[in-house]
């Protein structure tokens, strides 16, 4: 009986622990994430490692990210942009940005 709860714990943790690198955010304007153009709408978020994975159906753009804390929790998922290319996310309820990495995309 332990065992049987030990795996359900655990399988509860891993799932939370996915979750946590999974988040909504939206576009309001066209936006260029490593040199993919995204039209305005609600996109998923996937951190992996140092990769942001956006997705909206069958559209994705994958971008090289850093993570930075900041001093303050952010309160929502704010998009820093420059131009039409996202510089930055700011992920609501944590203290992380995710800040894009520069390319050398014509389409900046």
């Amino acid at each position: 009986m332990v065992n049987k709860f030990v795996i359900g714990f655990t399988f509860a943790a891993l799932a939370v622990m996915s979750a946590a690198n999974r988040y909504s955010v939206t576009f309001y304007d066209p936006v260029v994430v490593n040199g993919t153009a995204l039209k305005p709408g609600d996109y998923n978020l996937e951190i992996k490692e140092n990769t942001a994975i956006i997705t909206q159906g069958k559209v994705m753009a994958q971008a090289p990210v850093k993570l930075e804390s900041d001093g303050k929790k952010f309160n929502t998922n704010t998009v820093r942009i420059s131009g039409n290319r996202v510089e930055e996310i700011r992920l609501g309820g944590t203290h992380t940005r995710v800040v894009f990495e520069k390319t050398g995309t014509a389409t900046d």
